[in-house]
């Protein structure tokens, strides 16, 4: 019988991705093995490849296609000695047609407001209204056309829509008369009022549409890592209480360091960057002060017996953070070849899940683009993240005399429901001492 290839889970977190390219057309013969397409996942542009023989009789999802649930199926291989134009003939499966529904879906629950309506609605009874309920009698309306309803005491059921599918829009309401939902404008605030007291507010991504203020514009569709971006640093900063603790760094030894360090290692073909350095520096730290290589998880705390350090990299359309895994038991040579290849696989869209998920801590370096200092957001479900500024000449006190050095600023985000100020504040002083006194980087 023929073979169903579904959208396959390629990260354990993956539960839907974007078709971006067939690599076959319908009647090319396959085998375990052969690339059949490209699909994007939130962080990576992966291969699909074959498991069965056979021929592809039929592409139900075209390249190009977003949000493809994980299990939809999207193309037909007719297996070895079948009729590849009977497969070809059968009907579609049902698993694609889902695909067009999850926007109105989504829309729908975002704002408070809109049970209100839909329950005074209900105690009113069934509309008669055609074209305007939805679901017995739930009146269809936009979640912005319920709450102005609701604030103004206007009976929906009583307006006719002119959005799709004769949805009542905002549009619809000017005019409309007032007082005959009076009970339910009553009710709305109440709800509207005790919502942040027990929900936090809705992450911007969810926000709804821009307003138009004339202004010559393009918008862009979101990438399905804008998407990710958006809401893993929304969820951080909603739920994690941030702390930001601060340090100057004297780089001079570092830098005299990093100069020998690359002159023996030149005949290899390595050269070390202060950000290999850096994440050395980092990774022992976490191990020296254990208290900080954790995770929060609610109602446990997860301890971690070696500092496996993401590091942000910018991409084309957002930015993606590759591990170095225990980065305190590497060299620093090691670590230098590790990221090197990791940021170009990064750049390139193919880097493996195992490859940017996990960590124990994140480190972030803007100094090669003249920022001084900065705070950085908490990577969820890690609890620190390190911000690394510019290494610059200035005034600085060494041996009790005002003299010039290289001293960079180094800002630790810690989650406070994880991390006490004070080991925080350990673990600044020490990742300060190492890289103050580098040498305990390659002892």
């Amino acid at each position: 019988m023929p073979i169903e290839l579904k959208m396959p889970a390629l990260s354990p977190t993956m539960e839907e991705g974007t078709l971006a390219k067939w690599l076959v057309k319908e009647g090319d013969a396959v085998k375990s093995g052969d690339l059949l397409a490209e699909i994007e996942t939130d962080k990576a542009t992966m291969e699909f490849e074959a498991i069965d023989e056979g021929v592809i009789s039929r592409i139900l999802v075209p390249e190009g296609t977003d949000n493809v649930k994980v299990g939809t199926v999207i193309a037909v291989i007719a297996g070895e000695g079948e009729d590849a134009s009977a497969a070809k003939a059968a009907p579609a499966p049902a698993a694609a047609a889902p695909a067009p529904t999850p926007e109105p879906v989504r829309a729908e629950p975002v704002e408070a407001p809109s049970s209100s309506s839909a329950t005074a609605a209900k105690k009113d009874g069934p509309s008669t209204s055609s074209g305007q309920t939805e679901a017995g009698d739930r009146v269809k309306a936009s979640p912005l056309a319920k709450r102005i309803a609701a604030e103004k005491g206007i009976d929906l059921k009583a307006v006719s829509g002119t959005g799709p599918g004769g949805r009542i829009v905002k549009d619809d309401l000017e005019g409309a008369p007032a007082g005959a939902a009076a009970p339910a404008a009553a009710v709305a605030p109440t709800a509207t009022a005790s919502a942040p007291a027990s929900t936090p507010a809705p992450a911007p991504v969810a926000a709804g549409p821009i307003p138009d203020f004339g202004i010559p514009h393009e918008d862009e569709k979101l990438s399905g890592m804008r998407k990710t971006i958006a809401r893993r640093l929304t969820q951080s900063m909603q739920e994690a209480p941030h702390i930001y603790l601060t340090v100057d760094i004297r780089l001079d030894a570092l830098l005299k360091l990093r100069g020998e360090l690359n002159a023996s290692l030149e005949s290899r073909g390595v050269k070390l960057s202060v950000n290999d350095m850096l994440i050395k520096a980092l990774a022992v730290a976490l191990e020296r002060v254990p208290a900080c290589n954790v995770s929060f998880g609610g109602d446990v705390m997860r301890k971690y017996s070696r500092a496996d350090i993401s590091v942000a990299v910018s991409i084309p359309g957002g930015l993606i953070t590759p591990i170095i895994t225990d980065a305190g038991g590497k060299s620093m040579s090691k670590i230098s070849t590790e990221m090197s290849e990791l940021a170009a696989k990064a750049k390139e869209g193919k880097l493996q899940p195992n490859e940017y998920q996990g960590g124990t801590a994140s480190i972030s370096n803007m100094g090669m683009m003249g920022i001084k200092q900065f705070t950085a957001v908490i990577n969820p479900p890690q609890a620190m993240i390190m911000a690394i500024g510019a290494g610059e000449k200035r005034p600085y006190v060494v041996d009790d005399a005002l003299a010039i050095a290289t001293v960079m600023s180094a800002t630790g985000s810690f989650d406070h429901r994880a991390i006490d100020g004070a080991d925080g504040a350990l673990l600044m002083k020490t990742f300060k001492e190492l890289v103050e006194n580098p040498l305990g980087l390659v002892a």
